[in-house]
């Protein structure tokens, strides 16, 4: 991949992995050194990419998969946080911050597929070829999320 194409990819989707990474990993932290580790691979990536949603889904299962490398290492196991009390984004409004903090409480295995429907705007179909899952275990992900949300934010969910 020539520096202009790299750097115009970069540009494009450094928030998209950004947001795939920090649903997977928890940590804002963490996520900033996932769309490092991320760009870096796509940088030493040797092949070709058809057209740009191609391009797209690779850099979103290169993060999956650094994600779920990274939560499987025996150092992270053993880690303890610095910080008393975790950095989050500042919202706009309450009910976006309750929101994020409860999406966010929610295990692995629900944020990412919360976020790749909601945010990356994928389909079932796309979620499960790109975790290798079945499209019924998306779909099983999804309600299961959205009822633990349900039941955590009652009358201030909504879901959109």
């Amino acid at each position: 991949m020539d520096k202009a194409r790299f750097n115009a990819a970069a540009r494009r989707y450094q928030n998209m992995v950004y947001r795939t990474a920090l649903h997977a990993l928890g940590s804002p932290q963490d996520a900033e050194d996932a769309v490092q580790e991320v760009f870096l691979r796509l940088f030493r990536h040797r092949g070709t990419f058809e057209s740009e949603e191609h391009l797209r889904r690779w850099l979103l299962r290169v993060t999956v998969n650094y994600g779920r490398d990274l939560l499987k290492s025996p150092w992270r196991k053993r880690r303890v946080s610095w910080e008393e009390v975790p950095e989050t984004p500042v919202f706009d409004r309450p009910r976006q911050a309750a929101l994020y903090r409860e999406v966010m409480a929610l295990p692995e295995k629900y944020r990412t597929v919360l976020n790749l429907f909601y945010y990356e705007e994928l389909t079932v179909r796309e979620i499960g070829e790109l975790l290798e899952l079945g499209d019924s275990t998306v779909t099983t992900r999804l309600a299961r999320a959205r009822k633990r949300l349900r039941e955590r934010l009652g009358e201030d969910w909504q879901d959109e």
